[in-house]
């Protein structure tokens, strides 16, 4: 998260700008607006910039993904557990992405050292030069899929408040651990 967005902001402008509305209460026409935008876009802009992507580099977003991953992590290594999770992919999803990334030389996948049962994946330099030249595609699809047709202060708030909800559903337990 940007120096700009830590937590502690996040939680400040979600206490200060929180509306105590009741859970029953039908949305309003701007929150329904709001709703219907956010889920298409949900739908759409992973279509695009994997369409940017794969046209300008040769890389789908969740190759993009996962090799950003872990071009961030310590030793640009993670378990292939802790890699699916990142990038919000299933285990049996990240293990085909992470097989093909390997026989393309963009990664190696090996035995974890500490826990025979498990692997890790580690980005090679041969990955983090295609990272790196995959970058200013990604970052020209960002800007024209979605910053261009928002101004600055618009930008400001949305990352505000968009980043208080992410924080609230990550903090959140998963209805598969049995609570709510």
């Amino acid at each position: 998260m940007p120096a700009a967005l830590r937590r502690t902001d996040v939680d400040a402008c979600a206490s200060k700008y929180a509306r105590t509305v009741p859970r029953d209460q039908p949305l309003t026409s701007e929150e329904e607006l709001l709703w219907r935008a956010l889920m298409r876009i949900l739908v759409a802009l992973p279509r695009h910039l994997d369409s940017d992507l794969v046209r300008a580099a040769g890389l789908t977003a969740n190759e993009y993904k996962t090799l950003m991953g872990l071009s961030e992590a310590p030793d640009g290594e993670l378990r292939m557990a802790e890699l699916a999770n990142a990038t919000g992919l299933s285990a049996s999803r990240m293990t085909r992405l992470v097989d093909d990334l390997q026989s393309r030389g963009l990664v190696i996948k090996r035995a974890c050292a500490t826990d025979g049962r498990g692997n890790v994946a580690r980005l090679t330099p041969r990955g983090l030069a295609k990272l790196e030249s995959a970058w200013p595609a990604h970052l020209a699809s960002v800007r024209r899929r979605v910053f261009d047709h928002i101004d600055a202060v618009a930008v400001g708030r949305a990352a505000q408040a968009l980043s208080s909800v992410a924080a609230n559903l990550e903090d959140k337990p998963r209805p598969s651990d049995g609570q709510e």
